[in-house]
């Protein structure tokens, strides 16, 4: 999955911290009652109180008029590499699981059918269930990108009192450790979400569908979502492996989408398998991470967006891919009764 985002200056009179601040103690402080957050003033007195290294640092006299001598420029910080990047590794990946965990269960909602639909309208009072999901799931995209703004504005102040590229260089180490909230494959599927209930009757929330939209052309399929007025998303749905449109599509834990024919095919893994069935030493085609198939996530809403949106193209490739299932269910089956009998 590529992703291309551009965080833009916060356009607001107050300072960010007020206004996340305001943002935790809103109307939505209920509803992520048990949900972590970015503890963004803490955080900034830690870097406040980094300031007093510098008493410990190499500065010469002559330097002390100097606006950059005044942040701390030892090679390392003991304070910071104790409190700052521990607890905000540790925030960012309550974060995650908290929005992954939110909104996989929202979908499943979205997309369920029967006694388990049925259950949740009553829980409900039965009231609008379509527009309660919505409602939920603007709060989740609210939650995702505060934190993510938080995270970007503290890694900025960090590198600004220290003068390096540290911080910087710890969102590159976000995304390894797959805790980067604006690549999490669960903001694709909100997004397909959005854009599947866009035709419904959203009332309050219409105008709020105008900031998600695709354009699955030949040339280069995307999906935009434009979170804030500080976050736009750009989502390539380009399988790297077929380069075309994504099918039946599956997000690895490192973020990169595939069809599920193809993924298969990469991991030497059958198809009703499917990629969770990849040993483990199984690498990402696109960046080789080991380990990623294990937590792969089906994408059902940017399924059923694609089903909506190409019929032609999605029937074609459905008609393909059972054709495969069926072909290589018969070769197994065909091994394991030769293997039972001996042969």
């Amino acid at each position: 999955m590529f992703v291309r985002f551009q965080l833009y200056t916060f356009k607001i009179e107050m300072k960010f911290g007020e206004t996340f601040t305001e943002y935790l103690h809103g109307d939505q402080e209920r509803f992520f009652d048990k949900c972590s957050h970015v503890e963004y003033k803490r955080l900034k007195k830690v870097l406040k109180s980094c300031r007093s290294c510098r008493d410990s640092c190499s500065i010469k006299p002559q330097e002390e008029d100097n606006d950059e001598s005044s942040h701390c420029q030892c090679e390392s910080c003991p304070l910071c590499d104790q409190k700052f990047f521990s607890e905000l590794t540790k925030e960012a990946s309550e974060i995650a699981g908290c929005f992954s965990s939110r909104v996989r269960r929202l979908l499943q909602l979205h997309i369920s059918t029967g006694l388990h639909r049925y259950m949740w309208c009553l829980r409900h009072c039965f009231i609008d269930d379509q527009q309660t999901m919505i409602q939920e799931g603007r709060m989740l995209i609210e939650y995702v990108t505060m934190n993510a703004i938080a995270i970007r504005k503290i890694l900025k102040k960090y590198d600004k009192v220290h003068s390096s590229v540290t911080g910087r260089n710890f969102k590159t180490k976000m995304r390894t450790k797959r805790i980067e909230l604006l690549q999490s494959p669960w903001l694709i599927e909100l997004g397909a979400f959005y854009i599947n209930s866009s035709r419904s009757d959203a009332g309050e929330s219409g105008d709020f569908f105008h900031k998600f939209s695709c354009d699955l052309s030949d040339n280069r399929p995307v999906m935009l979502l434009t979170l804030s007025d500080a976050v736009n998303l750009e989502y390539n749905l380009t399988c790297a492996i077929c380069l075309d449109t994504v099918f039946n599509p599956y997000a690895l834990s490192c973020g990169h989408l595939f069809c599920k024919i193809c993924v298969c095919s990469a991991a030497s893994v059958l198809l009703f398998e499917g990629p969770k069935a990849a040993p483990k030493a199984s690498k990402c085609p696109i960046c080789r991470e080991v380990g990623v198939h294990a937590d792969s996530v089906h994408m059902a809403e940017l399924d059923l967006l694609l089903k909506n949106r190409c019929k032609d193209y999605w029937k074609e490739r459905l008609h393909a891919e059972r054709a495969e299932m069926v072909k290589q269910a018969k070769v197994y089956w065909e091994s394991q009764t030769k293997f039972a009998l001996g042969f």
